[in-house]
């Protein structure tokens, strides 16, 4: 008997799926082209279906068509990068060097949030509430590979108050904005991450990462793939 599953994909699409994750970026640089609606609209039909915790779906994405509003979000987005430099004490030059969005250049703006009414939701969530924004995560994650298969570049900004975002774009009372993600057309992807680049950090080893049995205990875990 064959171990391949029946259900397994072709070779090349395998080797698709694992290209998407091991060439995805944190973008921060991008061109001003608009971003064709039907692209778009795939984008979104991917983060739709995310998986999510008792099937919640507790996503909610908000175009961000209006320049002044756009203007306004990076405005936020500056107030926090200042903080945040401040915070890191001795790395705050090194930090304000970096460019850690691209709000303004990015063809489009999408800011992700938690729904309203999420303490309706028990399944899953009994002892483990935040799993609502795991949920989202799986959907911008979902969103992130469709965009980077599509040529698309896709940033990552949580550098902001989301309480001043959810003034901002009134959301209501419950709801909480988790993310702006910068979309759009690049003019080259990073060939490693950026912050390795930056020489910020650097990805640890599978590894140091993967226990067995119990926390800290190595076995004979997988190593990092060739």
């Amino acid at each position: 008997m064959s171990d391949t599953p029946p259900q397994r994909f072709s070779d090349a699409d395998i080797a698709a799926v694992y290209r998407a994750i091991a060439e995805r970026r944190d973008m921060r640089h991008f061109r001003p082209d608009p971003v064709a609606p039907a692209l778009l609209e795939r984008l979104l039909w991917a983060a739709h279906h995310a998986p999510s915790v008792g099937y919640m779906q507790p996503w909610r994405f908000i175009r961000i068509t209006d320049r002044a509003l756009r203007e306004r979000l990076h405005a936020l987005v500056e107030v926090e990068r200042c903080a945040t430099a401040r915070a890191l004490g001795e790395r705050e030059d090194e930090f304000m060097r970096l460019k850690v969005e691209g709000v303004r250049e990015a063809g489009e703006v999408i800011v992700t949030a938690l729904a309203d009414g999420r303490e309706r939701h028990i399944f899953g969530r009994r002892t483990l509430p935040e799993m609502d924004l795991a949920s989202v995560a799986c959907a911008i994650q979902n969103m992130w590979l469709a965009a980077r298969a599509e040529g698309l570049g896709l940033g990552w900004v949580s550098i902001f108050d989301p309480a001043e975002v959810a003034t901002l774009l009134g959301l209501p009372e419950g709801a909480r904005a988790v993310a702006i993600l910068c979309i759009g057309h690049v003019e080259a992807f990073y060939p490693r991450p950026m912050l390795e680049m930056e020489q910020w950090a650097e990805r640890a080893p599978l590894a140091t990462v993967v226990y067995e049995n119990a926390w800290g205990r190595t076995g004979t875990g997988p190593a990092d793939p060739a």
